[in-house]
């Protein structure tokens, strides 16, 4: 019987605790700038999300959008503008980005203390990826035990892919590549492609976290196929109402925990 992951009450309880704090500072608000480089309707999607629930819990949001077709050294400038700009306490950039634009270069050249994802080589202990702790308080949620299992991962951003997939490795398991994802207990997607995992591809009792999300004439659509999947799956993240919520309440964690450092507050 395939369970379903609440993912909205994780949040809820994530984004309460960091709005309380905001509140409490009576003063200055912690600030975020997104940047977001073409028109990919699931990017798009997410940064939304993200401006809409950062007004919840108190954080300024500033957009900067680029053109799909913007060089290398239009996004670089961007970033250099915000490293240096003092009311912006963190960056953020929407991935994935264009294909003619190197993704790690461009991670690299934000100020690490500034990088709310967690994907800067050097980013301080503190930060923490959103997506990554978002995967891995699913796994702690559901007691999933990882030592010696196997992973299938799905994804079109090679950052992330490799943060996830060193994440898993970490907690020992063994990674398969996708041809063989009927042989994986942990299927993870994130490629935007609603409806592709279908339950040939997972092996029986299989636990999905599913991270894709697009936009389909009004309706918000996962990669898996849930209603495919239902009688061979175990657990699932759905898709809305599960990683989405989630990586944004983690995100907002991340804010706070850059705002805290730079501002010397002690809780």
């Amino acid at each position: 019987m395939l369970q379903l992951i609440d993912g909205k009450a994780i949040a809820n309880r994530i984004k309460d605790e960091i709005a309380q704090k905001i509140y409490n500072l009576k003063g200055p608000r912690p600030s975020l700038a997104i940047i977001l480089v073409g028109e990919r309707s699931d990017s798009e999607l997410y940064v939304s999300l993200k401006e809409a629930e950062a007004k919840k819990v108190g954080v300024d949001t500033h957009l900067y959008k680029l053109e799909a077709s913007s060089t290398e050294e239009e996004v670089l400038s961007v970033i250099n503008f915000l490293n240096t700009d003092e009311t912006v306490d963190a960056i953020l950039i929407q991935l994935p980005l264009p294909k003619h634009l190197p993704t790690d270069k461009i991670i690299e050249a934000i100020n690490p203390l500034k990088d709310v994802d967690g994907f800067h080589p050097r980013h301080p202990d503190y930060i923490v990826s959103p997506v990554l702790a978002s995967v891995e308080a699913c796994l702690d949620e559901i007691k999933f035990v990882t030592d010696e299992k196997k992973a299938c991962i799905f994804y079109n951003s090679e950052i992330f892919g490799k943060t996830i997939r060193e994440m898993l490795i970490r907690r020992k398991m063994e990674i398969v590549e996708r041809n063989d994802s009927d042989k994986a207990d942990l299927v993870i997607s994130a490629l935007g492609e609603p409806h592709k995992i279908k339950k040939e591809m997972i092996k029986k009792d299989a636990v999905l976290i599913d991270i894709g999300i697009t936009k389909l004439e009004n309706k918000v659509l996962g990669d898996v196929d849930q209603m495919d999947v239902e009688k061979k799956a175990s657990f699932l993240t759905p898709v809305p109402g599960g990683i989405g919520p989630m990586t944004i309440a983690y995100l907002f964690y991340n804010v706070w925990q850059i705002f805290k450092q730079q501002n010397n507050i002690k809780e």
